[in-house]
């Protein structure tokens, strides 16, 4: 073991950063380990940002790393390779190092799936996207489509509705709506193609080209692609994980294992920057209450209720 700190955070994106933010705020020994590029790094803008509207996600991350200078906060370019239980707390193993830490903030977010339509991943980001509340203000008013079939596809078409009257809902085969769900797109304009889909092209705009001949021109597609954990982690430190694979924490960040928080997209949360970053901070300040409640009972000082306590006082 080479270094030890107070918390290890796991994962530099808005709930990462943020969290280490709180956590050097409040005078804590904190290891950042920053695993590359946010997930949103092709997207042209973030939007719905406090203060940052219309910011690049790089750049904003840049913003975030540069707030950390004053505290004591290490950055490290990677991410953890394994992590392990400890008598005090959980050691992790970094490339050609172990570290020790007290607590673990686990905020490694999610990698997206997308569709194999070939055309698809050249525009994520540019013409086709994931969140209308990033991307539906610079193409309102606009030839907007929707990939998807089913509730899912028959909810994002509905939400999409709000920034564009002019929507298709391409559902690549059979819609899989019901009878209730069709009508609902018919009364509020959206069309349904249920073509089967070849590719994706065009340079501004996206041209939809069908197996069966034809296309379509739009100016921007969404849809809500599959995604997956970005890391092990929480699986391998025994963490409960929901029916969509999500890291399962209560009101504070906590998870299933006592001593670590998880945070950001990685959890059930809203998947928006704004979101990340609150979530970061709960977690944050959640961890940090537990340390402080180790340090004044070490001192004899009485105190309410640690987070990680149970309801007669005992470690949940």
């Amino acid at each position: 073991m080479t270094a030890a700190y107070d918390a290890v955070v796991v994962g530099a994106g808005p709930a990462g950063l943020n969290a280490a933010l709180v956590l050097g705020g409040a005078d804590r020994r904190v290891l950042l380990l920053d695993g590359g590029p946010p997930r949103n790094v092709r997207a042209q803008a973030a939007h719905g940002v406090f203060t940052r509207d219309g910011v690049t996600p790089t750049h904003l991350k840049t913003i975030g790393l540069a707030d950390l200078a004053p505290y004591p906060v290490t950055v490290v370019p990677q991410l953890a390779r394994e992590a392990a239980f400890t008598s005090d707390g959980f050691a992790l193993r970094l490339e050609g190092m172990w570290v020790r830490s007290q607590r673990l903030l686990l905020a490694t977010g999610v990698r997206d799936v997308l569709p194999t339509l070939p055309g698809l991943r050249e525009r994520w980001g540019k013409t086709v996207h994931h969140c209308p509340y990033c991307d539906g203000w610079p193409n309102r008013d606009a030839r907007l489509g929707v990939l998807g079939s089913g509730q899912e596809g028959h909810h994002l078409a509905l939400s999409v509705r709000s920034w564009s009257d002019e929507v298709t809902l391409l559902t690549d085969g059979p819609d899989e709506l019901t009878a209730e769900q069709r009508l609902d797109l018919q009364r509020v304009g959206i069309t349904v193609q249920t073509g089967r889909l070849l590719r994706l092209a065009g340079r501004e705009d996206v041209r939809v080209g069908f197996r069966g001949g034809g296309d379509l021109c739009l100016d921007a597609l969404f849809l809500n692609p599959t995604q997956q954990q970005c890391s092990t982690l929480p699986a391998a430190l025994g963490c409960d994980l929901n029916d969509k694979s999500r890291v399962v924490v209560n009101e504070n960040g906590m998870t299933s294992v006592r001593g670590v928080w998880a945070a950001g997209d990685m959890t059930g949360a809203p998947q928006y920057v704004m979101s990340a970053a609150s979530g970061g901070m709960t977690a944050a300040v959640s961890l940090n209450t537990t340390l402080i409640h180790e340090e004044v009972r070490r001192m004899g000082a009485a105190f309410h209720k640690s987070p990680d306590e149970g309801p007669e006082g005992e470690a949940s």
